[in-house]
């Protein structure tokens, strides 16, 4: 769809761009696939720990932390800095946990001090993967306890049914409003760019893992299924044989011709 002189420097702007966003794509994914082996809690938390760096702007200046339950888990040679991003997080049943990032030397300003917006997001989505991890790992530890007992227990008993509950409560309101969208669900995607762009992002599978993802921290199973072109032509030929609940066109270098497209 696009031309592009590989030696343009906003060619190269969104080139790296573009790799930045695989590099927590990929965090992600990994994350993912870590949590669902059901792992213990603190084995998890380790080698997730272990992941983040990478997945910052600086991997070989990035150093990062997590706290949980009185408990530590770092990447090596780990130290406090004075650049460092900070994500609190708690469970179901008030323990407080925290993911800090930080950087070992000091860096350009970007959008939350040497940080990008992007790793702000980043971080909030482990966070939320951890969160709900941890906690489907503490409801499946109180439904264990709700099984009969002796009647001496039956404080702790109502106790945990309660804690129980609330679990099963936040899960299913978060769950239901996805569930409620379900007349607009999206089952098809059409994803329009330029050959670099669309091999990169759909051919790869990168795309679809983290809508995998993203799914499987929500509790929802069915993926929609990605299709990928690399012109204009080829788009429309696809629009005429199948219906597609969501475009999205990827803008290059040449900003007009993508504008053009939509209208």
């Amino acid at each position: 769809m696009d031309t592009f002189n590989h030696n343009d420097p906003e060619y190269k702007k969104l080139l790296y761009e573009q790799q930045e966003r695989l590099k927590e794509l990929a965090c992600i994914n990994h994350t993912t696939s870590i949590l669902k082996e059901g792992k213990p809690i603190e084995e998890a938390l380790q080698q997730i720990v272990l992941l983040l760096p990478a997945a910052w702007q600086y991997p070989e200046y990035t150093i990062a932390r997590i706290k949980f339950m009185n408990k530590t888990f770092e990447t090596s040679n780990f130290f406090e800095s004075g650049w460092r991003m900070y994500q609190a997080f708690l469970t179901i049943d008030g323990e407080k946990g925290s993911i800090e990032v930080f950087y070992t030397r000091e860096f350009r300003g970007e959008d939350e001090g040497p940080f990008l917006k992007e790793e702000r997001d980043l971080i909030q989505n482990i966070s939320s993967l951890i969160t709900g991890y941890i906690n489907s790992f503490k409801a499946r530890n109180l439904y264990r306890m709700t099984q009969p007992h002796d009647d001496a227990e039956d404080q702790k008993d109502v106790s945990s049914r309660k804690l129980l509950q609330k679990f099963l409560d936040r899960h299913n309101a978060e769950r239901d409003v996805f569930h409620d969208l379900m007349p607009f669900k999206v089952k098809e995607i059409l994803l329009v760019a330029n050959l670099y762009d669309a091999y990169s992002i759909e051919g790869e599978g990168r795309f679809s893992d983290h809508i995998l993802g993203e799914y499987y921290q929500l509790s929802l199973t069915s993926i929609p299924r990605v299709t990928g072109v690399s012109g204009e032509e080829e788009a429309f030929s696809r629009l005429k044989s199948r219906h597609y609940d969501m475009i999205i066109i990827m803008i290059g270098v040449d900003k007009e011709s993508p504008m053009q497209l939509c209208k």
